[in-house]
């Protein structure tokens, strides 16, 4: 009986994949195909994106992305040309010969990929045909009125067509590996299990589809996840077609993964099977990266975001900006999903403690959900008007003031400051002044809502009466739309946004993964999240003490409702009574914990899974080691040995508790030794060092 070959992990430093001599790496192409790439639609985006430049570290010039052609989409984000594979280019021109127009060329990206683009429009024609094949394929029939399920199946078919063509020429030689994300490039790996092409495939699921109407119908999901009858959920919601696709692509895949260990229950229940592997979500933290300037960058946001409320609340500005947090939560308008009915009720909880114990502190809190607008609305466009005449009439005075101090000191004389502003002078001042008076309370929304009457974060804020009182400690501001460096309010890019904020908010429902409190967490900004989100339960199970590096974790699944808005009113609150050191303290440690995201570390999931797909695929030549995936056990960022920046540890009797005693207990906070301890924890468990020469590692001694 032939020796069958064994897998080893690759380096991230240039190692080949296959120590094997028979097989060298160059034989194997690795194809990742998806609705999203160069297409942002979601988070499946920033997943591909991120995650390129570590894979093409490991695989080089035989990484290619499949995604469909967009033309708005690709003028500024990819160079065309031939493609330097010939197997790949044979594949193309046949395709090309036969009708369909096959785009080739890099992605302008970090890491610069191949991405190979079908148009969808040019291959519409063979619709029918390829109906009808799927349905001989799978049974499940396309309605026709569904336009993405009619163009997931001609991208699919056209993914399947290509990897078809592409497969002849390597006759029995297992060459291809095809990476499948989500139900709408499902149809491709379908159709090339039917065909049996030699490729190995991996199906991952980001978010089920049914799990996501579900929860968006405020159902109790965690809680019967057993009980649903998942046929008749899918029609009722006329996704049954839909729901089919992604559930035969998950059986028909050689290896399913998913994104975090909550969406594999979801998945279990919602789609019959368990993930074989977990593959949680990563960033390119290069690319958030302000090595010891995040501080700085927090002051210099902080400040442009002062900017706006001086405009937003002019005369209502009866509070110390500088005793004034920002909080946020942002995402896709979902209103029970992203837990925005759970973060307005823990807000009207918080400004009723602080108005009890007459704190000095303000909360302002923005909405960044982007919702139907006509406009900006007029009241915050003169707000931000009068804080610059404001300021221009200021600064007039000033100049004036300056020079006849100038001249007094020249002569040595001690100008008599009664006499240094004239009357005009007085005059302009008043004037100033009288423009600020308002009769109106500062609006909670920039911009006139479409749907105002039936807005949900709008009747909300109207039933627990957040309308941005001067008796209020916590205010209230929607934005709409995403965040832009043009806008005329609030000229801030997203990530210069969260830079300048305090805390984000994040008390989501359903979030399989949750890239929102992850950028904050590399940023160095502090975060809530809930252990129903993937990143809630990865920091949980990789950090000790999560609040004390700024990971407030709201417990949604084990708690009811009401239980899970009060754990959430008293992280606010504690948020709330730290001081300025506390919260620079837990800033540099919640950017520690940025190493943790890295997708330098995180690619391993994605390693197994391949290796998995391979020795599934083509057993008679692959071999793994029988092990579980890669685990991280004992990987777990210790609690900080000072006393925890946050004083909702042990609460004193009193947020006015003196400033002598937060020095004492912050006395024995050593910086640098907490951040070598830390990079010491990330570090050994993820080394993946060089291998000794002529010795293999199997696959299972990387565990920890």
């Amino acid at each position: 009986m032939p020796l069958a070959r064994s897998l080893s992990i690759t380096s991230l430093n240039g190692l080949p994949l296959w120590e094997d001599e028979d097989l060298p790496v160059e034989d194997l192409l690795l194809f990742e195909v998806s609705w999203e790439v160069t297409n942002k639609v979601g988070g499946i985006y920033t997943v591909i994106q991120t995650k390129v430049k570590t894979t093409v570290d490991e695989w080089g010039e035989n990484y290619f992305l499949i995604g469909p052609y967009f033309e708005q989409n690709v003028k500024t984000q990819v160079e065309f040309f031939e493609p330097p594979n010939p197997a790949v280019k044979k594949a193309t021109d046949t395709m090309k010969s036969q009708g369909c127009q096959v785009f080739f060329g890099r992605w302008l990206i970090e890491g610069s990929p191949y991405v190979l683009l079908f148009d969808i429009g040019s291959a519409a024609w063979n619709l029918d045909r390829w109906k009808g094949e799927f349905w001989d394929a799978c049974n499940i029939g396309i309605p026709f009125h569904d336009r993405e399920a009619n163009d997931a199946v001609i991208f699919g078919s056209l993914t399947a067509w290509f990897l078809r063509e592409l497969s002849c020429q390597f006759e029995d030689k297992p060459n291809i590996i095809a990476h499948f994300h989500e139900w709408q490039a499902g149809v491709g790996l379908i159709l090339s299990r039917s065909q049996k092409l030699p490729v190995a495939t991996i199906f991952t699921t980001h978010a089920t589809l049914l799990g996501r109407y579900l929860c968006a119908a405020s159902i109790d999901f965690y809680n019967n996840l057993d009980h649903f009858d998942i046929d008749k959920e899918a029609g009722e919601r006329q996704i049954y077609h839909r729901y089919c696709m992604e559930r035969a692509s998950v059986h028909c895949a050689h290896v399913f993964t998913t994104v975090s260990q909550i969406t594999a229950t979801e998945a279990e229940h919602m789609l019959k099977k368990t993930p074989d592997v977990v593959t949680p979500n990563g960033l390119n933290i290069k690319k958030f990266s302000a090595v010891h300037e995040f501080q700085n960058l927090h002051s210099m946001y902080k400040a442009r975001i002062q900017e706006f409320i001086r405009g937003h609340f002019y005369g209502h500005l009866d509070f110390d900006l500088d005793k004034t947090l920002f909080f946020f939560i942002a995402g896709r308008y979902e209103f029970s999903n992203k837990g925005a009915d759970m973060f307005l009720e823990a807000l009207s909880r918080l400004n009723f403690l602080l108005r009890v114990h007459r704190t000095d502190v303000t909360v302002i809190v923005f909405f960044i959900m982007p919702a139907k607008t006509n406009n900006f609305n007029v009241e915050t466009l003169k707000g931000q008007a009068v804080r610059k005449q404001l300021w221009d009439t200021a600064q007039t005075v000033k100049e004036k003031f300056g020079k006849k101090l100038y001249n007094a000191l020249l002569k040595g004389e001690i100008p008599d400051l009664n006499k240094i502003l004239d009357r005009d002078d007085i005059t302009i001042m008043k004037r100033a002044i009288f423009s600020t008076q308002r009769h109106s309370l500062p609006p909670v929304t920039t911009h006139n809502m479409i749907d105002d009457s039936t807005d949900p974060i709008l009747n909300t804020i109207r039933r627990i009466g957040l309308f941005n009182n001067r008796t209020d400690r916590v205010k209230v501001i929607l934005h709409p739309e995403f965040l832009s460096s043009t806008s005329p309010l609030l000229p801030l890019d997203y990530e210069e946004f969260i830079r300048g904020c305090h805390l984000g908010v994040f008390p989501s429902y359903y979030e399989p993964w949750g890239y929102t409190p992850a950028e904050c967490t590399v940023m160095g900004i502090p975060s809530v999240t809930t252990n129903l989100s993937g990143f809630g339960c990865f920091m949980q199970e990789h950090v000790a003490d999560p609040a004390a590096y700024g990971i407030y974790i709201v417990d949604r699944r084990f708690r009811s409702p009401d239980e899970s808005c009060n754990q959430l009113t008293q992280f606010l609150y504690g948020f709330c009574q730290q001081n300025r050191r506390q919260r620079i303290i837990q800033r540099n440690r919640t950017e520690r914990l940025s190493d943790l995201l890295d997708w330098k570390y995180l690619g391993r999931y994605y390693m197994h899974a391949r290796h998995l797909a391979l020795s599934r695929t083509f057993p008679d030549k692959f071999e793994m080691e029988p092990s579980a995936p890669p685990k991280t056990e004992g990987f777990r960022f210790p609690r900080p040995s000072s006393v925890p920046p946050s004083p909702s540890a042990s609460q004193h009797s009193s947020p006015h508790h003196s400033d002598v005693e937060d020095e004492d207990e912050d006395e024995r906070y050593d910086e640098d030794e907490e951040a070598e301890r830390d990079r010491q924890n990330i570090k050994s468990p993820f080394s993946l060092g060089a291998l000794p020469q002529g010795k293999k590692k199997q696959h299972g001694e990387y565990r920890n």
